[in-house]
């Protein structure tokens, strides 16, 4: 009896924390589609216009207006290729993923940038038939303002055209 008695008491037990524990579709989700645009809408080459990088202190650029260029290639997937192109120093390439990340049933812009697998940031972003734009806040990007080598972290904001 006393077998039976732990039968009914632990069979029930498991079954309450095995339906508990199950996930919940609407939190945490990484997505392509559902937020304020599609992912795959981005696909294709833009042309920054702005391209701004601040560390919060004392230190900010705009690639553009000192002369440089930024373009950004993006397939429909969502994966990209950032290339930033300073005036006062050699180009380099960046790249990532964008999707939108389903919390609470809210979506919000993210970028998993290859650097750093696994780990992703949210942004804003809105976009238009030609124009897409990015706002981080800080510690949202990286630039080496000093150009000494080394990388500190920044918030970001770029302007994107369509080309």
């Amino acid at each position: 009896m006393k077998t039976l008695s732990k039968v009914f008491l632990y069979v029930p037990l498991f079954a309450f924390l095995l339906l508990s524990c199950s996930g919940d579709d609407d939190t945490d989700a990484l997505v392509k589609e559902g937020g304020s645009f599609e992912i795959s809408e981005l696909a294709g080459n833009w042309e920054a216009t702005s391209a701004t990088f601040n560390d919060g202190n004392m230190m900010s650029v705009n690639i553009i207006d000192e002369g440089g260029s930024v373009s950004m290639s993006v397939q429909s997937s969502g994966r990209f290729t950032l290339t930033i192109d300073p005036s006062d120093r050699p180009s380099y390439t960046v790249s990532g993923e964008m999707f939108w990340e389903k919390w609470e049933g809210k979506y919000y812009f993210a970028i998993e940038w290859a650097a750093y697998p696994g780990d992703w940031d949210t942004y804003g972003a809105t976009l238009t038939a030609s124009t897409f734009t990015i706002n981080g806040g800080f510690e949202s990007g990286e630039y080496d303002f000093d150009n000494d080598g080394t990388f500190e972290t920044a918030s970001i904001g770029f302007t994107f055209v369509r080309v």
